[in-house]
């Protein structure tokens, strides 16, 4: 595997999520309403504010920097181990990741939802107030952020703490690995990033991910470039 081939499968990838937001053109009119549809299906939004209101403090400045690292610091932090540490098991889970980027992109584009935080039902949005980046203005050059459903956030988290556990061997490092992708749940949901329907539709969808990648190899994104 060349690390420059690499690159380009998951600047592609990038490309593709922001390409995507064209399609929506930011319509938060459209995103406002599809969360409604989200909260309904919940029956509101009482475990977001439950979640939210246990954890203040030192504790949601401490989720907040757990929300922004997942994506921005452990996710390619991670892979690049993976990928020279443990290279027996780095395509499944550079596989499970871009399949699961790339089935997201169709439902952010025909789906968007408007986070807790942008909903309009009174919650926080702490990542902005407790840390140092703002997810809003320039920020959202990077990210759209009206793609509550599916949480990538969690969905990758799981894949990362699985793949990490796997590569491990005693158990109490398999046991902090995993408890990754729940500690991560805990942080989209405490800082009004994602609902509780966002984390399970994100998990369905990275267990579909994760099929597709275990597919023959034939079939798999390297075969491509090979």
């Amino acid at each position: 595997m060349k690390a420059r081939r690499e690159l380009l499968l998951f600047g592609a990838a990038y490309l593709l999520y922001n390409a995507g937001r064209a399609v929506t053109n930011g319509d938060m009119d459209l995103a406002i309403a599809n969360a409604g549809w989200v909260l309904d299906v919940e029956g509101g939004a009482s475990v977001e504010r439950s979640v939210q209101d246990a954890f203040g403090g030192v504790w949601m400045v401490l989720l907040s920097h757990v929300y922004l690292a997942a994506q921005i610091v452990v996710l390619p932090g991670v892979l690049v181990a993976m990928y020279r540490w443990a290279p027996a098991l780095y395509p499944r889970l550079r596989d499970t990741v871009i399949v699961t980027w790339m089935l997201s992109l169709p439902v952010y584009a025909l789906f968007p939802v408007a986070p807790p935080r942008l909903a309009g039902i009174g919650m926080t949005d702490a990542v902005s107030e407790q840390s140092a980046v703002a997810l809003a203005g320039h920020s959202t050059l990077f990210y759209n952020p009206i793609a509550a459903v599916p949480s990538l956030h969690c969905g990758f988290a799981m894949a990362l703490g699985v793949a990490v556990a796997a590569a491990l061997r005693s158990r109490w490092q398999k046991a902090l690995a995993l408890g990754w992708g729940p500690l991560v749940a805990l942080s989209t949901v405490a800082t009004a990033n994602h609902y509780v329907f966002d984390v399970a539709a994100g998990l369905a969808i990275t267990g579909v991910g994760y099929l597709v990648a275990s597919r023959p190899r034939v079939l798999r994104p390297q075969a491509v470039f090979a």
